[in-house]
């Protein structure tokens, strides 16, 4: 950092002390004409960076949960006053700490209802699925994914959202294969069995 230093001289400012005391009537003394240097230092301007920690999604910044750093005068003008962000302390750090404990935990349960759901679908065997019957092999219309829902709902009395649920097309008579996406890491594949009556 470079610095650099000047000297500035008291002498003026003593002159203008001196006509003062001319102009009130006090006795002066005779001037000395002595400068005595004083070094002034420039220096550059120091970054003030805060480490915060987002209550809320910003745009442009992060989202809720981020460790971030930010200028101090962002947060103190805009972030603390709406109650986006807080200042990093040991004690938010160990609630941070605890609260993504709780979070991984309750990931780890959510996926192991899901493969214990999966197992479920997987060992139930074929669904029926029943449509009416043209020429041959050929069915009227064709099996969707509420089709699906609708059947798992009946006989298995569970949810399953018609968005997780791949249908292969079917046109035709014969047993399909269907995927049930019930969590990102794990998929149910349910065997279907599409008759005509």
């Amino acid at each position: 950092m470079a610095a650099t230093a000047l000297t500035v001289s008291w002498r003026s400012s003593s002159s203008l002390f001196q006509s003062l005391k001319e102009a009130t009537g006090e006795p002066t003394r005779p001037t000395q004409q002595k400068s005595f240097p004083m070094p002034i230092v420039a220096q550059k301007r120091v970054k003030k960076i805060r480490k915060i920690l987002l209550k809320e999604d910003v745009t442009d910044l992060g989202k809720k949960g981020e460790l971030v750093n930010v200028r101090a005068g962002y947060y103190r003008n805009f972030l603390f006053p709406t109650g986006k962000a807080e200042i990093i302390t040991p004690a938010v750090l160990k609630e941070m700490e605890l609260e993504q404990k709780r979070i991984e935990a309750e990931k780890i349960r959510v996926k192991e209802e899901a493969e214990q759901l999966a197992r479920i679908f997987e060992t139930v065997g074929a669904f029926k699925v029943k449509r009416k019957g043209g020429k041959a092999k050929q069915i009227f219309g064709t099996v969707t994914s509420q089709d699906v829902v609708d059947i798992i709902k009946v006989q298995l009395q569970r949810d399953v959202d018609k968005r997780n649920v791949t249908v292969p097309e079917i046109r035709e008579v014969g047993e399909y294969v269907v995927e049930l996406k019930l969590h990102p890491e794990v998929t149910a594949r349910v065997r279907l069995n599409v008759y005509a009556n």
